[in-house]
């Protein structure tokens, strides 16, 4: 009698949880991603960095540290030092040295220069005794500086004679600046300067005429500056200036045989002076 009703249909609500779940997951899903992210992510940085030492010791310092502070002076009394202790060491030290320029060689004499004015006794006779007696100790090391250089810039150790005149010039004004004394025996260091830097330009000057440089060393004024070098030491340096003629004459003008045969002659028997006997120029 009574018609079968069935119940009604869920659809639409089975429909709706379903969307609620979807949206639920999708309300976790970022969550969820960052949790995977994280479990996948390396250790902390705190666990892979390295701890310092704790063990602090000291060491001794490397050889360019402990040379770092020391001045020229100190670093010249190590090495002449440690030569004297090995001396198969000085070829090997020498040839890597620099060498000493013509600038260079000419600053070290000026330093020396300027230590001998430095030692005179303020006020008072600069050209007494007792002056001369307390500069006389670095007078001797200003000379014995000076005459070291002049041989290193002599032949054979030097080729070029323009670079051996180039120094000699410098150094004849040295000497031409080096004090006169009252008492004329205390000038015979300053006159035996001069009697050894004639020899060292009469040696150059010959070796460059023998190369035929005449032309070159009056076209260079050498021999105007050689013979202002002979006037400035009171005709001390005749002996260079003398020679000076000979090497840029026969050259420049002159044309006798006799002259270059003669002049030949003088150099050989300068040249077995110089280099056969020492010449005592310690004595400065």
């Amino acid at each position: 009698m009574f018609a079968h009703i069935s119940p009604p249909r869920l659809v639409g609500r089975k429909r709706k949880a379903d969307d609620d779940e979807d949206y639920s997951h999708s309300r976790r899903s970022p969550s969820l991603d960052s949790d995977r992210h994280m479990n996948t992510s390396p250790e902390p940085s705190h666990r892979v960095i390295k701890r310092a030492r704790a063990n602090v010791t000291g060491r001794a310092l490397p050889l360019s540290r402990i040379l770092e502070p020391m001045d020229t002076a100190s670093v010249k009394t190590l090495l002449q030092n440690l030569c004297d202790r090995h001396p198969e060491l000085l070829a090997e030290v020498s040839s890597l040295a620099p060498r000493p320029t013509v600038q260079s060689a000419l600053s070290t004499l000026h330093n020396y220069e300027t230590n001998l004015r430095n030692t005179f006794p303020h006020g008072g006779d600069h050209s007494g005794d007792y002056a001369f007696n307390r500069v006389r100790p670095v007078l001797m090391e200003l000379l014995d500086a000076l005459l070291d250089y002049t041989q290193h810039f002599l032949p054979p150790q030097e080729s070029q004679w323009s670079t051996s005149m180039a120094f000699l010039d410098g150094a004849t004004d040295l000497i031409h600046r080096l004090p006169d004394w009252r008492t004329p025996q205390n000038n015979l260091h300053k006159q035996m300067a001069y009697e050894e830097m004639t020899k060292a330009w009469m040696l150059v000057i010959g070796e460059a005429a023998k190369k035929g440089a005449g032309v070159a060393m009056q076209y260079g004024g050498w021999d105007q500056k050689v013979q202002r070098h002979n006037d400035r030491s009171g005709n001390r340096m005749v002996g260079a200036a003398q020679e000076m003629q000979k090497g840029i004459l026969p050259q420049v003008g002159g044309n006798s045989e006799n002259a270059n045969s003669n002049r030949s002659k003088e150099l050989l028997g300068f040249r077995n002076q110089a280099f056969g006997i020492p010449v005592p120029v310690r004595t400065w």
